[in-house]
Parts: structure tokens; C-alpha cells; sequence
């Protein structure tokens, strides 16, 4: 099979691209697939950068971008700064990390809803941990319930949490 692009070489990379529904298929040299960025070097668009501007952007519920801090803060392992953090989108080394907590924490937020990982536990194996959960989501409900002065809707709760406890024993 000969390249699709410059019809000389061998085709040895196959894109498969769908958008809007429309399957396009692609038959590339490694040449032309690498000046394609498909499947070669960087592509066109990282989630790193996407990282990066989700950092500069405002945080939720304002209309002001984050306050420039004229204090630079700096991992004192690798030497990155928060600077090059919100220009890059990546960190520089698995220390940052810790250094640059505060500032990862609204964009985490963003992202997922929260900053900590939570994970999904399949239901074949989940066992306890997965009845724990559930009264652990369960037990916020009653709490927002009480507050919303709906103490039917809490006393329905409430046992089910009970019979959750049983069963977990």
C-alpha cells in the first residue's frame, strides 16, 4: 500500500479519524504521518496545555483570574516554578506536587467535582467496601435532608443506613 499523501513510500501508519460521526481512514508513510502528528511526536493538542489554561482560567462563582502572587513559588527539588506550571500545564518532578498543593487543588476541583481520588469499585468484588460506601453517600444524604427540615424523607434514610449496618454486621 502506498502513502495516501505524498503517493512515494510505503504506507506503514493507519488513522482512523471520526468526527461528527464521519469515519475517515488514512494510509501514511512514517514522514508524512509524522508532519500529520498522527501518532508521532507531540500532537496537536496535549492535555497538558489544556492543564495550563484550565490554571489561568476563573475560578468558579468569579470573574477575576486568580490573583498574581509577585511571591514565585519553587520546588526545591527540580527547581520549577509555579510560572512554569501555569505555562506549561506539567509538573517537573513528583515533589511539585506537594509544593504546588494549593495551586492544584481549585484546577483538581474543575476537572473532577473534587481533589481527591474516590475510584469505582466493581460490584463483583467490591463486597464491604462497596456497603460502606453506600452508607457513607447515604449518611451526607440524611445530613442534607435534616437541614432541609425533610425528616420523612431522613427517617427513610435512616433506615436504610440501619439495614446496610446489619448487613455489614
Amino acid at each position: 500500500m502506498i502513502c495516501e499523501k505524498c503517493q512515494k513510500r510505503p504506507a506503514t501508519v493507519h488513522v482512523t479519524r471520526i468526527i461528527n460521526g464521519k469515519k475517515t481512514e488514512t494510509n501514511l508513510c512514517d514522514i508524512c504521518a509524522h508532519e500529520e502528528n498522527a501518532g508521532f511526536g507531540e500532537p496537536k493538542w496535549m492535555l497538558h496545555s489544556i492543564f495550563a489554561d484550565l490554571f489561568n482560567q476563573p475560578v468558579p462563582g468569579s470573574h477575576a483570574l486568580p490573583e498574581k502572587r509577585e511571591e514565585t513559588v519553587r520546588c526545591e527539588h527540580c527547581g520549577f516554578t509555579d510560572a512554569q506550571f501555569a505555562q506549561v500545564g506539567k509538573l517537573g518532578c513528583p515533589k511539585c506536587y506537594e509544593v504546588f498543593e494549593n495551586k492544584l487543588e481549585p484546577v483538581l476541583r474543575r476537572i473532577h467535582g473534587n481533589p481527591g481520588h474516590t475510584g469505582k469499585i466493581p460490584k463483583r468484588t467490591g463486597g464491604t467496601i462497596g456497603l460502606r460506601k453506600e452508607i457513607e453517600e447515604l449518611k451526607l444524604e440524611l445530613k442534607a435532608a435534616v437541614g432541609r427540615e425533610e425528616y420523612e424523607r431522613a427517617a427513610e434514610i435512616r433506615d436504610k443506613i440501619r439495614g446496610l449496618e446489619k448487613k455489614l454486621g
